[in-house]
């Protein structure tokens, strides 16, 4: 007898370069379509697109913010009916989820990107522009809150009121299939440092340029990524006297080839919500050495195999001195580490098992 499809409905912001773009795209994608028919619906437009969805059924809204795409969200959701819709980011979260109130047959899954509780010590003014007490009656509307990192899951029961048994935890996975660099560290070479991100202040690039400016050897970092803080990030740089020994670019396609040729990624946020970039780092073998925050990265990294956590800028300097004559790491480890944790195939069949059992229409 044949079985009906479930049909899930995924909705995100937009389709350029971000972490939950990426991953929600890839989940619709990769789930299994003798049993699911998902479709991607996109509140901006078709030519910020940076992903590959070729083979998905995409629906762009052209609308230029969250707040002018709810009618046209509405609609769909009135006209294709889906059984369950799932969407990422907390202020189309939020929306959709005071909007769920008007379909009660929809099973309403919202993809937490961030550790909310530290993101606005961090993030005042800008993008947490709601107040906390309508995040946390959004959360109290939805089905399930999908949680990517065990401090996520514990500041939303904690701070925001989400019952655990509302919540799921599922990581992200590695979307992109690379195999590790097999040369090693090269000492008589500069150490080759880098890091990939916004650069907004919850990402602590001022932090990453402290260390920097207390280095006594050679290095070169690449700082990857645009935001609101480039300006005085720059400056800062150039206060520091490390102009020289910094490439900054705004976005590149070659995330992967300035990753593998990196000897060290430096992560120094201050929040995270499951670092992708931390994981794609590993898949190529190059090490990363992350600043202690909430958000995933103890869940990534396991301390002396695939890097190190450290607290303090003096901790992080020693660290990277030591690195600088004796690099100990194995790419194949690094990247053995990851694989092993956050395979695209565990992580898309724990999404199936959760849309399978927010649904009835299919038996398992």
């Amino acid at each position: 007898m044949n079985k009906q499809k479930i049909k899930i409905t995924f909705v995100i912001p937009s389709l350029a370069a971000g972490g939950a773009e990426r991953i929600l795209s890839f989940v619709a994608q990769n789930i299994n379509k003798d049993i699911f028919q998902p479709t991607l619906l996109v509140v901006g437009f078709e030519k910020d697109t940076v992903y590959d969805v070729s083979n998905l059924d995409v629906i762009y809204l052209n609308k230029t913010r969250v707040l002018k795409a709810v009618f046209a969200i509405a609609k769909h959701f009135r006209r294709q009916k889906p059984q369950i819709v799932v969407s990422s980011i907390f202020h189309l979260n939020t929306i959709i989820a005071y909007l769920s109130i008007c379909f009660p047959k929809i099973k309403f899954a919202a993809r937490e990107a961030n550790v909310l509780s530290v993101l606005a010590q961090h993030d005042r003014g800008n993008r947490l522009s709601f107040s906390k007490k309508i995040i946390v009656k959004a959360y109290k509307l939805v089905d399930c809150l999908i949680c990517q990192s065990k401090d996520m899951q514990e500041d939303m029961m904690a701070n925001y009121g989400v019952a655990k048994t509302k919540t799921a935890l599922i990581n992200n996975p590695i979307t992109f299939n690379a195999s590790p660099k097999t040369e090693t560290r090269d000492t008589t070479k500069p150490l080759q440092i880098i890091t990939v991100g916004r650069l907004s202040k919850e990402k602590g690039h001022e932090r990453i340029i402290e260390v920097l400016s207390k280095l006594d050897f050679p290095f070169h970092y690449f700082m990857i990524g645009d935001g609101n803080e480039k300006e005085n990030i720059v400056n800062l740089i150039r206060d520091k006297g490390i102009e020289n020994q910094v490439t900054q670019i705004d976005y590149t396609k070659n995330v992967e080839d300035y990753l593998r040729k990196s000897d060290i990624f430096l992560l120094g946020s201050y929040s995270e919500g499951f670092p992708n970039v931390l994981i794609e780092s590993c898949v190529v073998g190059t090490p990363i050495i992350a600043f202690n925050a909430p958000g995933g990265i103890n869940e990534i990294i396991e301390p002396g195999k695939n890097g190190f956590i450290i607290n303090t800028v003096e901790e992080c300097v020693k660290e990277l001195t030591n690195l600088n004559t004796h690099f100990s790491f194995s790419p194949k480890t690094v990247n053995q580490i990851v694989v092993n944790n956050f395979n695209s195939k565990k992580i898309i069949n724990q999404y199936e098992e959760l849309f399978i059992k927010l649904t009835t229409t299919y038996a398992i």
